[in-house]
């Protein structure tokens, strides 16, 4: 049975640690196994590939594998994210929503910070309820960062199978494997990813994961992240909040 928690905490990367580019196994690591950043930096060093992990704030998470070179950075953003891991989406989404039910500007919102992943309400916990199609909601979100990171073609098949490669290093068990692998092999179809959210939370947090895997500058990105709020039924107020808890510098 796949853990979705710890899966989503690797793709946001919690407990993972980016290292310096290194042809040797961390201590303690199986021979030949690399650490997830430094093996990815290695294989595809250069601005244009994966080694844009090193300048990205995602770089020690298995999201930084799919937004690579194209992603710009994140500042403090990644950190936060890897010290809260899968509750710190969650929070998140919390404070986005408490800002808009207050009727606040998105820039007078604070942006959620750790401390409150330990305290966040249970509506807004990744495991709080099951997907749409009854699977652990944390899958959801997973496939919702795979789907937005694919949504302008960026992740070809020879970027693909670079991907695989590293995937297979990462140290995930053969259920999670498999999930990601077939998650990247199948097409980006945004109404069913909106489709798997239940509630409102659900939905803001697929909206969140979605941005963090994407350059809104580009323009068919930005074109699915709209097709998506659209199909998630979220109010235009609340994805500006939403945004502006991502968009920090």
């Amino acid at each position: 049975m796949i853990n979705a928690q710890s899966l989503l905490d690797r793709f946001l990367g919690q407990g993972m640690t980016a290292q310096p580019p290194s042809s040797q196994p961390q201590a303690g690591a199986p021979a030949g196994q690399m650490d997830l950043a430094g093996a990815a930096r290695q294989a595809l060093g250069g601005a244009g590939g994966l080694g844009g992990l090193a300048a990205s704030g995602v770089a020690g998470g298995l999201l930084g594998l799919l937004v690579g070179g194209k992603k710009k950075s994140m500042g403090g953003l990644g950190g936060v994210l890897s010290h809260g891991g899968a509750a710190m989406i969650g929070a998140l989404a919390s404070q986005a929503f408490q800002g808009w039910q207050k009727g606040q500007a998105p820039a007078q919102t604070p942006v959620a910070q750790p401390p409150q992943a330990a305290r966040v309400e249970q509506r807004y916990l990744p495991a709080a309820a099951p997907a749409a199609n009854g699977q652990p909601f944390e899958l959801a979100l997973v496939r919702a960062m795979i789907g937005a990171a694919k949504a302008d073609g960026h992740i070809d098949a020879e970027e693909q199978d670079r991907i695989f490669a590293r995937v297979n290093e990462a140290g995930l068990d053969p259920e999670s494997k498999a999930f990601v692998f077939d998650a990247l092999a199948a097409p980006v179809n945004v109404s069913d990813i909106a489709a798997l959210a239940t509630t409102p939370e659900q939905a803001a947090e697929i909206y969140l994961v979605s941005r963090l895997a994407i350059d809104p500058d580009r323009p068919a990105e930005l074109a699915y992240l709209q097709a998506l709020a659209h199909r998630l039924k979220l109010p235009d107020d609340l994805v500006a909040h939403l945004n502006r808890q991502i968009e920090i510098s």
